[in-house]
């Protein structure tokens, strides 16, 4: 990406605009999700080493900002437009921008890079994956599974903010089972679970 454009560029941007560490964490969250199927599409594209970070980088990017001025302008009239506008002023790359446009169903901006189908993918997908994390005893991303997660998602008082047809439907935006892309994701997750603060508390057992 151009320079002054990167993951800590946007994470300070992130964390100016968005005062809520529930909000920062989703961020945080959907771009480890979107950018490792950057890192997907750049190993398809045959890249490697720096080649492969930079295609993955504004992946990571459009995670962090796509939703950074949810919490100042909340409103349809207002999220993602303000935030775009802003971004614009600063003069970051527009593949970013429309993905974070896109990623909104009422923008009227369509899907169409692999950037923009894999953020609309990830961005209901990673609070789901958190919420399943959060009711386990041990609040660890590591003890959720592909198979319990399918079956939250049938459970429609659980999470039941999460559209999950936009789960379904951003699968088969990327052209992969279901259960693929839900196990894509929580690997990510899991990857970086004590940045997520989803690395677990310790159960005391009883005497």
């Amino acid at each position: 990406m151009v320079d002054g454009f990167g993951r800590a560029a946007a994470l300070a941007l992130l964390e100016e605009w968005t005062a809520s560490d529930s909000l920062r964490k989703h961020g945080m969250a959907v771009s480890i999700c979107t950018e490792a199927y950057g890192r997907r599409e750049a190993e398809r594209f045959g890249l490697s080493g720096a080649e492969a970070e930079a295609f993955a980088e504004p992946y990571a990017c459009a995670g962090l900002l796509h939703d950074m001025d949810y919490e100042r302008y909340p409103s349809l009239e207002e999220h993602p437009f303000i935030g775009v506008g802003h971004l614009r002023e600063l003069g970051w790359p527009e593949p970013v921008l429309h993905a974070i446009l896109a990623h909104a169903d009422y923008s009227g901006t369509a899907r169409e890079s692999h950037l923009d189908k894999a953020l609309f993918a990830c961005d209901e997908l990673a609070g789901f994956l958190t919420a399943c994390a959060l009711v386990k005893p041990t609040k660890s991303i590591h003890d959720v599974e592909v198979a319990g997660v399918k079956k939250k998602m049938k459970d429609k008082a659980f999470a039941r903010a999460v559209k999950r047809e936009d789960i379904i439907g951003g699968a088969e935006l990327l052209g992969i089972p279901l259960e693929e892309h839900l196990g894509n994701c929580l690997k990510a997750m899991q990857e970086w679970a004590g940045e997520l603060g989803l690395d677990g508390v310790v159960i005391q057992q009883a005497d």
